[in-house]
């Protein structure tokens, strides 16, 4: 039986990481009998700067890969707010199909969504990024919370680390839980990482406002979720008009008042079902007044019921 093949798409500014840390699980595995090679590819073939400056050689360029087990695409922050270079989605969107398995590692992800191969699948990024994807890309169902997303042979990844995570699952895919527990037990790392991105809580991942108006709305909201809350009732607090208080969130955070409060809710949700509380008692707390619209509002954000991430969450805590 040949090796499985496994390619890295490379180019100026890749977060080294984002290479290194899958590459190191995949080269692991190969000590407990794991038929995995490396290979690394720029759209050159020259080798590439990385994001700590230090220059990456590549193997070969990405126009002389044939058929290949799976693609890596790894990440880079110039991806988020730079055009992406047209040969590095030309190769990327030339190789993804001719892959068994097509990855992404962080931002990477913005190259697969540039190229067209995320459209119609479910997907993540890194969570600060993630609602960024979504607006760019509507046709991309974004998963925020997720770790790691697979869809149709196409697997996404959130920041950095969640990319060793991945690999280590692609590895239990090809090899079995065993050899990865191995893996995983050589690297000092989860089999299984307990949570989603949601540990980055919605108060967390937003930047204080500079308004004062708007700060003193958004420190009322995380203050008591569950009072009923309107855009109007918010702009009374802020001393301006509802117009005005949609075109401070919008400039500042990024999201609608009434998209702050369902996050905020959900964040101060996910925090009692943690502490124990029922489904019930977290819905009426957090200001959702039912189970149901708590239940759908959760689904809609992180794909799954609260029940079942009480389960989950509760599993990781004992084990």
């Amino acid at each position: 039986m040949h090796n499985r093949e496994i390619v890295f798409v490379l180019f100026d500014g890749v977060k080294m990481l984002d290479v290194t840390g899958p590459a190191e699980v995949f080269a692991e595995a190969g000590k407990f009998g794991a038929d995995y090679e490396l290979r690394y590819a720029s759209v050159s073939g020259e080798p590439v700067r990385t994001s700590i400056g230090t220059r990456f050689a590549v193997d070969t360029a990405a126009d002389r890969v044939a058929d290949t087990d799976t693609l890596i695409v790894s990440g880079g922050d110039d991806l988020v707010d730079h055009p992406i270079p047209r040969g590095l989605l030309d190769a990327v969107r030339r190789l993804g199909p001719r892959s068994r398995r097509l990855v992404s590692i962080c931002t990477g992800s913005f190259i697969l969504a540039g190229a067209g191969l995320l459209d119609g699948r479910r997907a993540t990024t890194h969570w600060r990024h993630a609602d960024l994807l979504a607006r760019a890309h509507p046709a991309i169902r974004v998963r925020p919370d997720a770790l790691f997303v697979e869809d149709r042979g196409v697997y996404t990844s959130a920041g950095v680390s969640a990319g060793i995570d991945l690999a280590l699952a692609l590895v239990e895919a090809d090899h079995g839980p065993d050899l990865a527990r191995d893996v995983a037990r050589n690297l000092v790392m989860f089999m299984q990482r307990p949570g989603g991105q949601s540990q980055f809580s919605e108060p967390l991942a937003i930047r204080p406002p500079r308004t004062p108006a708007l700060r003193a709305v958004v420190d009322l909201v995380a203050a008591e979720p569950a009072r009923a809350h309107t855009t109007s009732s918010l702009a009374r607090v802020a001393g301006v008009s509802p117009r005005h208080l949609t075109r401070l969130f919008a400039a500042e955070l990024g999201v609608s008042p009434a998209r702050f409060v369902e996050r905020t809710r959900l964040d101060h949700a996910k925090r009692l079902l943690d502490g124990g509380h029922s489904v019930s008692q977290a819905a009426r707390a957090s200001g959702f007044g039912s189970p149901e619209t708590l239940r759908r509002t959760f689904v809609a954000r992180f794909g799954i019921p609260p029940s079942q991430y009480q389960e989950l969450h509760a599993k990781a805590s004992s084990g």
